[in-house]
């Protein structure tokens, strides 16, 4: 991640480990999704698409421009050599989004894709929180790493992805219920502001409120320093064991020579 994708350090001398707990917190989730960066590029290239779009009605044009500065933002990274995922994963959202526009010649239709990703997103946090494996634990679970840790062994973090889950599924469901409506009914040119308009602030919402119930849940299980530490023991005990036979063995060839 880059500065702008980081939250600020935590002041020197502030050994508070709830302070330190939520710092983990802050920096986990910006690295998960995608940070300030994350954010404008989502934004960008359906912004460039509505305001081409609004000002000369063209979906060719529109449309290119918007593939086009999805590829320059990918590479940017690349040539920063920060991390892709966020900027490739934009990249697909915008090409499905120009191929369908292309394909039925209809503008609006270049926001379809992601609606329906959105809606099949909001789906797949509630349904996986019905099931007992939140959705959103599965995604933060490596970043913190604690992997499932959180299902069997730490059930206040268990509860806090559940919440959180239901949370990102509510608010994303909420999207949808607005911007359905308003692709049948809408012009293109007030459905893409609108869309634009609700790109950040729920997903801030969701963000914030995921922030909330993780940082008063219980601290993560690090489950890559326990096996770290259990193969250190494992070494350690090798080695006891090896010296204890080099010193039988010493002590064996001793007595013989002595008899």
């Amino acid at each position: 991640m880059t500065s702008l994708d980081k939250p600020t350090d935590r002041e020197p001398g502030v050994d508070d480990p709830a302070t330190a707990d939520r710092a983990v917190t802050e920096a986990a989730l910006f690295e998960a999704f995608g940070g300030v960066r994350g954010m404008v590029e989502t934004v960008v290239p359906g912004l460039l698409f509505v305001t081409i779009f609004t000002i000369n009605k063209d979906l060719h044009m529109s449309a290119i421009a918007a593939l086009a500065v999805s590829l320059v933002l990918v590479v940017v990274r690349l040539v920063m050599k920060d991390t892709v995922k966020h900027a490739f994963s934009g990249v697909f959202g915008v090409a499905f989004g120009v191929v369908f526009a292309m394909m039925t010649g209809n503008a609006k239709d270049f926001y379809l894709p992601g609606m329906l990703y959105t809606l099949g997103l909001a789906l797949a946090y509630i349904v996986t929180t019905l099931c007992g494996v939140p959705l959103i634990g599965l995604i933060l679970g490596p970043v913190f790493k604690e992997n499932l840790s959180w299902r069997t062994r730490n059930p206040g973090r268990k509860k806090a992805y559940a919440k959180a889950s239901w949370a990102w599924g509510l608010i994303l469901l909420a999207k949808c219920a607005v911007l359905f409506p308003l692709y049948w009914w809408a012009d293109t040119t007030q459905f893409g502001w609108v869309l634009i308009a609700l790109k950040i602030p729920p997903f801030l919402l969701a963000v914030w409120l995921t922030w909330v119930f993780l940082a008063k849940a219980p601290a993560p299980i690090d489950v890559f320093a326990e096996m770290e530490a259990a193969e250190q023991a494992e070494k350690a005990a090798q080695a006891e064991k090896a010296g204890a036979e080099v010193g039988r063995s010493e002590g064996g060839a001793r007595h013989r020579r002595e008899a």
